[in-house]
């Protein structure tokens, strides 16, 4: 071997690390900016919409037509995973991140252009609706794509933890998009709020796309993806109907682990609306009620790398589940906290649900999710089975309204019941699911993968391979 080979391939392993967080960076950035987007509209759903997209007359009428736009956007995440997964299967995890990244900037920045309901009746919503759609359709490709090229980079016993990095973005994103409408709360009388200050949020999103695209355009392919364009033998079959046909026990399990996602928009979207809204009787100011999401994601940020390094040393599986039942179980102290108005509670009670125990659920499953297909149609099941989970998950602060409209006295009890029963079903699909954190990458997916021994894993681990 000549100098100059011995020299590439010492400098290999260092060359893949650099990569690798390189990918874990790039994920992290295009998370927090795209959900920044994401979330400033679940923000603008609970707190100002339904005075101003909507007629005046009945609280209950506006609470519910502003959560259903929140909602619809989920509709079309189903139909933007199977195009975008498809597309980051065939055409590469970094084109598709540009793709969904410039279609979520633009819709979302189109939000602030929009007229109110007092300008042009009936059209308002239609718009809104519309373009809410679109941003439902940019986003389904964003995590499947983030992760997939994260854990492509990752070397082996570290896939748990750089993956988290993708998460730990969607909750910066939220950290963001909570805190960029504090100076407005602020600062501006709430006739200037509602009628100007709630597009300042949406305008900044033009930033977003230039953004990430100087971003994502320094990261590499994944080798995975170009060896399986080249040589695998699903090259040239369809991911979606492929990811059905040998993928459907997966996909439906996967459905049900993301019901988690219950505890997110009880905690920002319904309880928002519960706190804040007329109707209620609560009377929690939006001021208030935003820094109580900013105090619960910034616990967030400390946690998620933790149970992603956690993840790796003693499984998925574990950590999901655990997270996830103790969220559920705080959600009835935590309803009853808002309804008695009791803002200190309210602060411990967010941060223990949402900022820690959700959290674990949150930093793990994006890995696991990714793990459970092979790389043929990775993307594309990953995309399927969380937007799937997450159309019927927007929904349910509809549903919560109707069976606890304002005016209902047992909204702790009712609500809280419900966000347990869910927990324990999402709790039961993981359980039910293979443990996958031994597993070598090119065998994930495969239906007689086998993990490696624990003396084996631990020694790649330790080497960083």
């Amino acid at each position: 071997m000549t100098a100059s080979k011995e020299s590439r391939t010492a400098d290999a392993p260092a060359a893949g690390r650099a990569m690798s967080r390189k990918a874990a960076a790039s994920g992290w950035i295009g998370s927090a900016l795209e959900y920044y987007d994401w979330f400033i509209y679940a923000q603008a759903a609970a707190l100002v919409f339904p005075r101003i997209f909507f007629p005046e007359g009945n609280a209950t009428i506006a609470v519910l037509a502003s959560l259903g736009t929140y909602a619809v956007g989920y509709i079309a995440r189903p139909i933007g995973a199977a195009v975008l997964g498809h597309w980051g299967d065939r055409k590469g995890r970094k084109n598709v991140l540009v793709l969904a990244m410039f279609l979520m900037g633009v819709s979302t920045f189109v939000v602030a252009l929009l007229p109110t309901y007092g300008q042009v009746g009936i059209i308002a919503p239609i718009l809104l609706t519309l373009v809410r759609l679109v941003q439902g359709f940019a986003v389904a490709g964003e995590l499947s794509g983030a992760s997939a090229m994260i854990i492509e980079h990752a070397p082996h016993g570290r896939r748990g933890f750089l993956a988290s990095f993708a998460l730990h973005g969607t909750v910066a994103g939220q950290i963001l998009g909570a805190a960029i409408f504090l100076p407005m709360s602020m600062l501006l009388s709430d006739e200037a709020f509602t009628s100007w200050g709630w597009r300042i949020p949406f305008v900044l999103s033009a930033v977003v796309v230039l953004a990430g695209f100087l971003i994502r355009r320094r990261v590499e392919e994944t080798k995975t993806f170009e060896e399986q364009q080249e040589t695998g033998p699903e090259a040239h079959k369809v991911p979606l109907v492929e990811a059905f046909r040998e993928n459907w026990r997966e996909i439906v399990r996967a459905v049900c682990m993301t019901l988690v996602n219950v505890i997110g928009v009880t905690v920002s979207v319904f309880g928002g609306a519960y706190a804040t809204q007329s109707g209620y009787g609560v009377g929690m100011s939006t001021t208030v009620y935003l820094w109580i999401q900013i105090a619960a994601n910034v616990a967030g940020m400390f946690v998620v790398p933790v149970f992603g390094h956690l993840s790796d040393r003693f499984g998925r599986r574990p950590i999901m589940i655990g997270g996830g039942l103790v969220a559920g179980l705080l959600c009835y102290p935590y309803l009853w906290a808002v309804s008695t108005n009791n803002v200190p509670l309210t602060f411990v009670l967010a941060v223990l649900s949402w900022g820690v125990a959700y959290q674990s659920w949150n930093a793990t499953f994006a890995c696991f999710f990714q793990e459970l297909f092979p790389a043929a149609r990775r993307v594309t099941g990953f995309a399927l089975a969380q937007n799937i989970g997450l159309a019927i998950v927007a929904f349910l602060p509809t549903i919560f309204t109707l069976v606890a409209p304002p005016g209902s006295s047992n909204v702790p009890l009712t609500i809280g019941t419900l966000c347990l029963a869910i927990t324990v079903v999402a709790s039961i699909a993981t359980w039910k699911s293979p443990e996958t954190y031994r597993i070598p990458l090119d065998r994930l997916g495969s239906p007689d993968a086998k993990p490696l021994s624990r003396e084996a894993y631990e020694e790649l681990r330790a080497a960083g391979k």
